[in-house]
């Protein structure tokens, strides 16, 4: 039964957005011919729209208040399954069957622009599965991620400049570059948790990016570097839309390799070791887990991830410049971990897809693309906090066998 408070509520905020918008919505001055138009009929559509998405904002937290998680006990001691958990199953090889056709034959029927679109929402997907050992698993927030990236792509684009290296050769070595970064920067901040932590990983990736954009005699400064070579298959040279689908199945490849060393990292001793310093750090140590090791080797390995992206990034613009590397695309990869679900692989994977395809699919909207991006994250965060997919969390139970 609706409430007639909560209509009374939504009728306000109805009036007080009538208010707020009237001086752009409703009046418009025609300079030229010294006319004021009124536009009541404007006023009229805020007043009905922000009434009924008050109403149903109102709604739904009320509903998200009273409900239940949405989850079934598999009985005491166990841990909660979704419904229709076991007949999904069946339908888990017919539907990766029909991806990887879709995916495998992409290239073939769609144009270079969308393989372009698709090949960078797959380099986000291993960047957000990169930070999210760091973030969702060790509990560690990273807010200078792209340092390691721009790395990664500065180590291709100097390498290749200096001394021609291809891209086979700098992309062993870029992880590397990278993965000794992710442990000068994890040396500092061993003590530091919390929003600390957050500051001085946020100073480490706007330092390293003034460092590019200023020192001219390194790294050319503002200009960047231009023509970096483009990968090879044995000395082939490809076409444009060849080059783009190349690059797509070798991203393809290094996604599926990912996924497969992040998920057996989580199941591993460190991955359980991550899990521990997460969720309580003092019991950790108290256990016998060495912090000090731990916290590296989560920095190290994220930062792997990065420095490969980076180098697979120089390698498909071709051009790559400080600018490239600024916080806002820290934060775009911190949003893929939190949105997707914090140690969640499967999410990571839906949440980078989302955010990346979402905004280049919205061009249609170009004046409202950004509003409605950012007002899907904000619903997700207050309907959804745990993420798209949660973690599971793992539980044991001991079974007294002398009583059986």
């Amino acid at each position: 039964m609706v409430s007639f408070i909560e209509i009374r509520k939504s009728f306000l905020v109805s009036l007080w957005f009538m208010f707020l918008t009237f001086p752009v919505m409703v009046i418009r001055v025609n300079p030229i011919e010294k006319l004021v138009e009124w536009r009541w009929g404007n006023m009229a559509l805020v007043g009905a729209g922000s009434f009924a998405l008050s109403f149903v904002w109102r709604f739904l937290i009320s509903r998200k208040e009273s409900g239940t998680s949405g989850v079934l006990s598999a009985g005491p001691g166990k841990p909660a399954l979704f419904k229709g958990a076991a007949a999904n199953r069946k339908l888990v090889i017919p539907g990766l069957a029909i991806l990887s056709v879709l995916a495998l034959s992409f290239p073939f029927l769609f144009s270079t622009y969308q393989v372009n679109i698709l090949t960078t929402a797959l380099m986000y997907v291993v960047l957000g599965l990169g930070l999210n050992i760091v973030v969702g698993l060790a509990g560690l927030l990273d807010l200078g991620y792209v340092a390691f990236y721009a790395v990664g792509a500065y180590s291709y684009g100097l390498l290749n400049y200096h001394f021609g290296l291809g891209f086979w050769a700098v992309l062993p070595a870029g992880a590397l570059i990278g993965a000794l970064f992710g442990i000068m920067l994890g040396f500092p901040v061993l003590r530091l948790r919390g929003d600390y932590l957050a500051i001085v990983t946020l100073g480490f990736g706007e330092i390293i990016r003034l460092v590019l954009e200023n020192w001219n005699e390194f790294s050319f400064g503002p200009s960047g570097i231009a023509n970096i070579d483009r990968p090879s298959l044995f000395g082939m040279k490809f076409s444009l839309h060849g080059s783009a689908a190349y690059l797509y199945f070798l991203m393809i490849g290094l996604t599926l390799f990912t996924v497969f060393v992040v998920n057996r990292l989580q199941n591993s001793r460190i991955g359980r070791a991550w899990v521990a310093l997460r969720e309580d750090e003092i019991a950790c140590q108290a256990m016998g887990i060495d912090k000090t090791r731990t916290k590296l080797r989560a920095f190290a390995l994220g930062a792997t991830w990065a420095g490969m992206m980076g180098v697979m990034f120089a390698a498909k613009t071709t051009f790559i410049n400080p600018a490239s590397f600024t916080f806002l695309e820290s934060a775009i990869i911190l949003s893929i971990v939190v949105l997707g679900g914090m140690g969640s692989i499967a999410g990571v994977i839906i949440a980078a897809f989302v955010l990346i395809l979402l905004p280049e699919y919205l061009r249609a909207f170009s004046d409202y693309r950004m509003l409605l991006f950012g007002a899907t994250l904000v619903l997700m965060m207050v309907f959804r906090p745990q993420g798209l997919i949660s973690a599971p969390r793992r539980t044991y139970w001991f079974e007294d066998l002398d009583n059986e």
